[in-house]
């Protein structure tokens, strides 16, 4: 990976995890098979092996409303990762998220994108969060219920659901 200037480091705290950007060096230990301790022993995923070497590729990822990697608060290790594929598109923006086998069924998965989903909905570009999951993927769907999310669209094997201002700051 190369270095750029350094991002806009705001991490988000939850009652039990810590929502932290990823670094220029965590993503290249990812990608080179590397272990760190303040990892779980099966942090990274498939998909923070993508999403680590896809960085470099999309500076924007790396910056304030980017890819996080998710701390448990307890432990202080990695769980898995969450982000925003940055910049919103007429003012969406799309979360994709994952966390480790040893910790699922917690409702960390929930709790991170309920959060990051709060925060993306305070840039003045975005007025709606949207995920899609397969239609096999019934786990991840609950994930995105319990976030507050609301069914928008099914289509062949996805499901698409959303979040909007409005529907985080009901009037």
């Amino acid at each position: 990976m190369t270095s750029s200037p350094s991002p806009a480091r705001t991490e988000l705290t939850t009652d039990r995890l810590v929502l932290r950007p990823w670094t220029p060096a965590e993503a290249t230990a990812v990608q080179g098979g590397d272990r760190s301790a303040r990892w779980a022993d099966d942090f990274p995923a498939e998909g923070d092996r993508v999403i680590a070497g896809l960085l470099d590729a999309n500076p924007a990822w790396l910056g304030e409303h980017g890819h996080r990697l998710i701390v448990e608060r307890d432990s202080g290790l990695v769980v898995g990762s969450i982000g925003l594929f940055w910049p919103p598109s007429e003012g969406a923006v799309e979360i994709g998220y994952g966390i480790v086998p040893s910790r699922r069924g917690r409702g960390y998965a929930s709790e991170a994108a309920r959060a990051l989903a709060a925060f993306a909905l305070t840039a003045p570009e975005v007025h709606t969060v949207v995920a899609t999951v397969e239609s096999s993927n019934p786990a991840s769907a609950r994930v995105l219920k319990n976030a507050g999310f609301e069914l928008e669209a099914t289509e062949n094997d996805t499901v698409r659901y959303r979040i909007t201002q409005a529907d985080h700051n009901p009037r």
